[in-house]
């Protein structure tokens, strides 16, 4: 076959269901009720929460073939989701081509006459013959069931002369959706926030008048075709009169082969269990075993090397770190052999805390698999599990129950610590916005606060459960308050000044109850803090086009808290970043190394809106215009005649740590775009980078440095070729080093963000953990490391592109 290569399935030779999703209802739903006073049927219309189900039935050659299927109800109003798979008892090989699905949907909280919504008919075959694949938007005929016949009276398609941008933008996200279209990260970026922007503008203009109904068809590893059973009349001859050369698709290429696989159950026969406690590894076997034990947890085994640790399984159970390589290489689906491998995870040598996370991963479904990975957890210390809390709340998504041993572990955790309860109840509460999982999340939800009301007062005058739980939801309600102020200060017209003025007056007058609170609220950043009120006078707000606030909250001790709250920004990817770089600190601290990093809090309270500690610091770009060099900066506030640089030695230690230690941090996680502007500078040298909106490699600058190490930094540092710039480096290679060590943990963590909605881990999970990977260079030693990293640090510092980029930020930012 000439030019690019084209692979595909025949329907005839596929025996499986025909499988698709229901995704979702959009439109608007008119009450319909009659007036009872008067003769006349009237309508009345009234908000309603109504109660949906889908009917779905296929059709073949416009009559009934099978049953139909129904969707669960579900409530909702405008819009409503099922994401619910359907398989109908109908197999890919009955099909023909005038194959097609009637969608009806009903409402079941009203009467009979008015239950009809609408329905829609799609074929399942273009014009191509190609079967159908990616989300299909239906138009709903409003008060009529799909009609099956053939031609339909229902289509779902909307016709060509009705189509607008919409339909065509539709068309081509789903062509992207089936890998049609070229993935471009940055483009892609910009693309799909313009077609948002564009539906928005559509729908004001237009109005949402048309019912519509979301279905996604699952497709397969390649194309299907149809083809009726028997000869094959599409394909053309093999015999061709040229000599060129004819590709043709083996479908059974990369699937398992049948003989090696019975080979395999025989060769892990129950029967020779008896025979396998005895077996020791020979020297050529144990140096296999202990390369596989150092495979990083992204690393698919092959069949060999499954076979090699089943053999192996008894004289490993002394190692611990060999279990979760071992229980990757169950077959699952043997009952005999999963009742084995449970009874070996028993008595196996207990594992550590970062393992028992891989065991909580999708990979592992056995519920009895996860039990035990909790049961390890409990080893952990609060201060511990709060480090993983973020991974754990998205690790209940791969649960096979809404009332999980995690769950159930998480929420016992929390009612000894405040901080935990607290936390735990943002992370689960932020979860409730996403209909695929709002059930499960919610069902913890309420565990956790059936729980905390129980809990009964302290001997030393703790608070209640009652009072506690009433407490955390003050949280909720003040930031619901300043989501409120934030958009009425964003329409006051003016400039910054008077929006600053008015959120003062706001503070002082209208809203004078948040500067006095009835009673202490616990922080959401910081829950053992209790904040008292706000301070009028010292907030503000950021020049910026969301108009973040700056606000300085009384504390019950006397002291003041201040943070930055916004909305109509997602910080959940902020969120995750600034978690990791506090659970790289504390790692870099447990060997002894401090490298003064600033992890301020970061807590995300909504799907767009959050808080951020507030680190009184400069940035890069201000020191630099009004001192003209960090030096000169720091000597203002920490001058020393005979100290180098003239600065304090203690100050500028500070500087060379916090550079290091954020340079290495910056590089592991893929952060980009990075600028003057979010590298932040405290009064006693601790740099610290903020704004994390790009990351695991996603840069929307050109040719990013493999490190983010700016000149004026190196400059500080008394230049390239300065004993303190020598240091510098050494501290960057030791902590690359530390890290090293811990980067299954690591990994582990973000393969449970994998569900996230985290745009830049969602958007490419596998992809994302990989490049993660790769960035740790487990093929190379720790001197080969040293060298790596000292080669990566130079060819930042000598990259001049960005520094020609940086000047384009400057000047962007001068006109802003």
């Amino acid at each position: 076959m000439s030019g690019k290569e084209f692979r595909f399935f025949l329907t005839c030779d596929i025996n499986l269901p025909v499988t698709f999703r229901v995704e979702r209802f959009q439109g608007p739903l008119p009450s319909l009720s009659k007036s009872p006073n008067s003769g006349i049927d009237s309508i009345i219309t009234e908000e309603r929460r109504a109660e949906l189900y889908v009917e779905c039935a296929l059709y073949i050659d416009g009559a009934p073939f099978g049953l139909p299927v129904r969707t669960r109800l579900e409530a909702g109003g405008a819009s409503c989701c099922w994401n619910e798979l359907i398989s109908m008892s109908t197999k890919y090989r009955d099909l023909t081509a005038h194959s097609q699905l009637a969608f009806t949907v009903w409402d079941v909280s009203c009467g009979k006459d008015e239950g009809l919504i609408g329905g829609a008919t799609v074929l399942l075959f273009n014009n191509n013959m190609q079967l159908k694949t990616g989300k299909q938007k239906l138009r709903l005929w409003p008060g009529k069931e799909a009609d099956g016949s053939f031609p339909t009276v229902t289509p779902g398609k909307v016709p060509k002369h009705e189509r607008g941008e919409l339909e065509r933008l539709e068309k081509l996200v789903n062509k992207y959706a089936r890998g049609q279209i070229q993935c471009v990260d940055w483009l892609d970026h910009l693309t799909f926030k313009a077609i948002e922007k564009i539906k928005q503008n559509e729908n004001c203009k237009n109005g949402s008048s048309s019912l519509y109904l979301v279905v996604d068809f699952c497709s397969l590893e390649h194309q299907v075709i149809f083809q009726e059973s028997g000869a094959n009349f599409l394909l053309p001859s093999p015999i061709a009169s040229t000599n060129e050369l004819v590709t043709v698709w083996d479908p059974e290429i990369g699937k398992t082969n049948p003989s090696e696989h019975k080979q395999l159950k025989l060769a892990r026969s129950l029967s020779r269990g008896i025979i396998d406690r005895d077996l020791k590894p020979s020297s050529n076997e144990r140096k296999s075993i202990q390369r596989i034990l150092k495979y990083p947890p992204t690393r698919i085994l092959s069949g060999d090397e499954r076979q090699l640790l089943w053999k192996f399984r008894f004289s490993l159970m002394s190692e611990k770190r060999a279990l979760t390589k071992f229980l990757r290489c169950v077959e699952w689906s043997d009952v005999q052999e999963a009742k084995q491998a449970l009874e070996l995870m028993k008595r196996w040598e207990m594992i550590d805390v970062c393992d028992a996370l891989e065991l909580l991963s999708p990979v592992f479904e056995s519920e009895e698999v996860r039990a035990y990975a909790v049961s390890v957890l409990e080893r952990a210390d609060d201060e511990e599990l709060q480090c993983y809390l973020l991974q754990l709340v998205q690790a209940l998504k791969f649960e096979r129950s809404d009332k999980s041993c995690l769950s159930q572990f998480l929420v016992k955790r929390a009612l000894n610590n405040i901080e935990l309860a607290s936390f735990l109840r943002w992370y689960v509460a932020v979860e409730l916005y996403d209909p695929a999982y709002a059930k499960r999340f919610y069902s913890t939800y309420e565990m956790l606060e059936e729980n905390i009301v129980k809990l009964a007062a302290g001997p030393s005058g703790e608070e209640d459960g009652f009072k506690l739980w009433q407490s955390l939801l003050r949280q909720t309600e003040l930031t619901e308050q300043l989501c409120s102020i934030t958009k009425d200060v964003g329409n006051v017209r003016g400039n910054t000044q008077k929006k600053i003025e008015k959120l003062r007056q706001f503070l002082s007058g209208a809203l004078s109850e948040l500067a006095y609170f009835e009673e202490p609220i616990r922080s959401p950043l910081a829950p053992g803090v209790l904040i008292t009120g706000i301070v009028p006078s010292e907030s503000t707000i950021f020049k910026s086009a969301l108009h973040p606030l700056r606000l300085t909250f009384q504390t019950q001790s006397g002291g003041t808290w201040k943070v930055i709250f916004k909305k109509g920004d997602d910080l959940r990817q902020d969120q995750l970043v600034v978690q990791m770089v506090s659970l790289m600190d504390r790692l870099l601290k447990l060997e002894n190394l401090d490298l003064h990093l600033t992890p301020y809090k970061v807590l995300a309270t909504g799907q767009d809106e959050g808080m951020l500690e507030f680190i009184p610091s400069r940035s890069l770009t201000q020191i630099l215009q009004e001192h003209r060099s960090i030096i000169n900066y720091l000597q203002k506030f920490h001058p020393d005649e005979h100290g180098p640089f003239g600065i304090t030695a203690s100050c500028l230690d500070t500087f060379i740590k916090s550079c290091a230690g954020y340079s290495v941090i910056t590089y592991i996680l893929g952060v980009g775009d990075r600028h003057l502007d979010n590298l932040l500078l405290t009064d006693n040298g601790c740099l610290f980078h903020v704004d994390f909106g790009f990351i695991l490699g996603r840069d929307p600058k050109h040719f990013p440095p493999p490190m983010k190490l700016c000149k004026e930094m190196v400059e500080a540092m008394g230049g390239a070729e300065s004993p303190y710039y020598t240091r510098f480096k050494s501290y960057c290679c030791e902590a690359y080093n530390i890290l090293r060590k811990s980067s299954n943990l690591i990994l582990n963590l973000f393969h449970l963000m994998a569900c996230s909605n985290i745009p830049d881990v969602a958007s490419d999970p596998e992809k994302s953990i990989l490049k993660l990977q790769e960035k740790f260079r487990l093929d190379m030693d720790d001197e080969a490391c040293i060298h790596f990293f000292q080669d990566l640090i130079n060819e930042s510092v000598s990259a001049l592109f960005p520094q020609m980029v940086e000047t384009i930020h400057r000047w962007a930012q001068y006109w802003r």
